[in-house]
């Protein structure tokens, strides 16, 4: 089974934040270190690319543009983190665990890595047929999509199977963030099919501006799993009743719920 320490609250007087993530970091496993400094590496990765928005300028919209390595950087950098952290809640083998997050990492990197060494190129990153190399590149980052969507899926179906260990409202958290995380591999994959369709059919310049529509749906959805646990994290170091909490985090789950469902018709009328 995976690591109790992750999943259980910490004894004595509730410390702060950041004793609390010093308390994590000390009982995490070598994998789980390793996890967690690679989304730091990422995450950090995306901030300095916004240094360098800052000072080179450019477009930050559009196929070639600095936005992508910043916010691809900071997202896969944190998904990856709070990936590393909920499924210490999961009921899934120790061993399984392990092998799921370290390619989880290595994927991340690929990806990340790929969009940012297009980014320096100043070529685009996907959909990219224009030469040899950048369809390699292209077709690497697709398929890593396709790792991505595999291993999270397993997580989803992980945290419906059995149900999910910690504190009070962690396991609606986890089950909301991964249903709701769901959502966001859907749209991607729909992002990448329309945008290789259009790419094939001789589109190039269509299909880079395709993808438009269901980005505020898919970057909405994909951090629920992050959001709603950490609200169910926070809540246990309150001195608020069992209550209390579960009512606040299915408001919580339900606004969340909300606001995807929002993107989603921006999406459907913007498709």
């Amino acid at each position: 089974m995976s690591s109790p320490t992750a999943a259980t609250p910490l004894p004595g007087p509730r410390p702060a934040l950041t004793g609390a993530v010093r308390a994590v970091w000390r009982a995490a496993r070598p994998c789980e270190r390793v996890c967690y400094a690679t989304g730091t590496v990422l995450t950090l990765s995306g901030l300095a690319h916004l240094l360098v928005f800052a000072v080179d300028g450019g477009p930050w919209d559009g196929p070639v543009s600095w936005r992508k390595p910043v916010t691809f950087g900071v997202s896969f950098g944190l998904t990856l983190i709070a990936l590393t952290w909920v499924t210490s809640y999961l009921r899934i083998g120790a061993r399984t665990r392990n092998v799921l997050l370290v390619v989880f990492a290595a994927d991340c990197v690929l990806e990340v890595g790929g969009i940012t060494l297009q980014a320096w190129r100043r070529v685009p990153s996907h959909l990219n047929m224009e030469s040899g190399f950048n369809t390699a590149v292209s077709m690497s980052l697709a398929v890593g999509g396709g790792i991505l969507v595999v291993l999270l899926s397993v997580f989803a179906v992980t945290s419906f199977r059995r149900r999910p260990s910690g504190p009070t409202g962690m396991p609606l958290a986890l089950r909301s963030g991964f249903a709701i995380l769901l959502v966001a591999l859907a749209s991607g994959a729909a992002m990448i099919a329309r945008g290789v369709i259009l790419t094939k059919t001789g589109h190039q310049e269509a299909a880079y501006h395709s993808t438009a529509p269901l980005k505020p749906l898919h970057g909405v959805s994909l951090h629920a799993v992050l959001v709603l646990p950490a609200l169910a994290w926070l809540m246990s170091r309150t001195a608020w009743s069992e209550r209390t909490r579960n009512g606040v985090m299915r408001s919580a789950v339900t606004c969340y719920a909300a606001a995807v469902a929002a993107a989603g018709i921006w999406a459907t009328i913007t498709y």
